[in-house]
């Protein structure tokens, strides 16, 4: 399907995992009475983009006042999430040096934080959202710089506070509650809570009746329906490439679907003997990934999921996340690098059947 005049490139930016595929996102010229509707704006440290159908609603809210609801709602989940407000409901949880204390939290940080859970045992513990003070020690974290190659004592030290058995998360009740084993546990949701924020975005248009609409935040997406031509919204995955702009490898569409993509091809450091250090942590090696997957593209239900299953299937390397992605029936798009410094792709059996 060829590219429309009013299609947009964002690039992905301020998150622990940078992702750094292009997505060209496909919509028409709006007819009368299905007027493509746009709000864009900032969230997460990064920009969202929303394109929704009037449909010819008559009673359809403005377009300001959808964007407040949404402007509103991403807010909460920076409030309950985000680390870098000291308020939040996580940083008060990091904040915390009593252990088997349980902190009651809301719903929302609840369900995100168990769907890491969930996803860290699906990944065989590649996704592991404790793995905080080992991306500090490699130098990945706030302070950016190491003088030396953490040694094993630096790394066993830092590895006593990482691992999601460390966390006591807790849904039985009305209120839930989360509480840890370990003074230092650092909990960190960004590897999921961006596509738990296209999915809330999602749920707020879904609640005004729109049944058309393109969610996309700092490149996690969720589509649904049509656009003003009548067609699914099509997202072309671009190949890497330090200048942006790669060419198309690929274009699928996103009917009630979501789609997310992990990558590392940007944020690594070289070492001594010139081997490249991923900024992304193996948890089970304690050390940076060194692998050829440059990065995998996720299709799921939701975007929660999308983004969770993108960033623990990236640490596992192509040959088991794409073994994973035939035992578990997920649609999986691969980018690998080859010996000679360009790409190939592969995709999973089920990624295939989208584009049937």
């Amino acid at each position: 399907m060829p590219f429309l005049s009013n299609s947009f490139y964002r690039p992905i930016i301020g998150c622990t995992v940078a992702i750094f595929s292009a997505f060209t996102l496909s919509a028409c010229q709006p007819e009368k009475q299905q007027q493509t509707i746009t709000l864009q704006g900032e969230t997460m440290g990064t920009t969202y983009t929303v394109k929704y159908l009037s449909d010819g609603q008559d009673k359809l809210p403005s377009p300001a006042e959808i964007q407040k609801r949404i402007d509103d709602a991403l807010k909460e989940v920076n409030r309950q999430m985000s680390t870098y407000q000291t308020d939040s409901e996580i940083s008060q949880f990091n904040q915390l040096r009593t252990v088997n204390q349980a902190m009651p939290i809301s719903q929302d940080f609840a369900y995100v934080t168990g769907e890491a859970l969930r996803l860290n045992k699906l990944t065989h513990g590649a996704l592991d959202v404790t793995v905080g003070p080992l991306v500090n020690l490699w130098g990945f974290g706030p302070q950016k710089e190491i003088t030396h190659e953490p040694t094993a004592q630096e790394i066993q030290h830092a590895s006593e506070m990482v691992g999601t058995d460390k966390l006591k998360l807790s849904q039985d009740g009305k209120q839930p509650t989360l509480a840890k084993t370990h003074p230092e546990v650092y909990l960190d949701l960004s590897s999921i809570a961006k596509g738990f924020g296209v999915d809330k975005t999602a749920a707020e248009l879904e609640k005004l009746n729109i049944g058309n609409y393109l969610v996309e935040i700092g490149g996690e997406l969720h589509g649904k329906g049509r656009n003003a031509q009548g067609n699914p919204w099509r997202i072309g995955i671009e190949q890497p490439n330090i200048v942006q702009g790669g060419a198309t490898q690929i274009t699928i569409p996103l009917d009630n679907k979501s789609l997310a993509t992990s990558g590392d091809y940007r944020i690594f450091h070289v070492d001594k003997s010139g081997r490249r250090l991923s900024h992304i942590i193996n948890p089970k090696t304690k050390q940076p990934i060194s692998h050829n997957l440059a990065s995998i593209s996720v299709v799921a239900e939701n975007a929660t999921l999308a983004d969770g299953l993108s960033t623990g299937l990236f640490v596992l390397g192509e040959t088991e996340a794409l073994k994973l992605a035939e035992q578990e029936n997920l649609a999986v798009f691969l980018i690998i690098r080859t010996p000679q410094g360009g790409y190939h792709t592969k995709m999973s059996s089920a990624f295939k059947k989208l584009l049937n």
